[in-house]
């Protein structure tokens, strides 16, 4: 077989997405995301060992709106990871395969992520006020 009967593999171009693939895909943008997340946490951890003036600075820098909005993207990225780890896990185990259940089970983890992060946030929102 020479060269040019080979077969070309399928490119981003010519590929039909899917819901699936879209979900795989970001499984793992959300994992670097968390990852790039664990360096903010090691900076608060570290303010906090530091001291109050070290302190002020990240809760100055999360009280910002900019930084709500990272915090709320985290916890989003966090739930999401987590329901579609356990959807993957559930697939390892043999679950789950089939086309229309693995659809199912990927509106199940964006529910999950979405309405998990929203409920999650309502209750912060709500201490946070009556700590105030």
């Amino acid at each position: 077989m020479s060269e040019l009967d080979r077969p070309l593999s399928p490119h981003l171009q010519i590929y039909r997405w899917h819901f699936t693939m879209a979900l795989s895909i970001l499984h793992r943008a959300t994992g670097l995301a968390l990852a790039a997340g664990l360096l903010l946490l090691t900076w608060w951890l570290t303010a906090l060992a530091h001291g109050p003036e070290a302190f002020a600075t990240v809760r100055a820098a999360i009280d910002h709106p900019l930084g709500g909005i990272v915090l709320f993207g985290f916890t989003l990225a966090l739930l999401y990871h987590l329901a579609n780890g356990v959807r993957h896990l559930l697939w390892d185990l043999g679950y789950g395969l089939g086309k229309e259940e693995a659809f199912r089970s990927g509106l199940v983890v964006l529910g999950f992520a979405g309405l998990g992060t929203l409920l999650l946030w309502l209750v912060i929102l709500a201490f946070r006020g009556a700590a105030r």
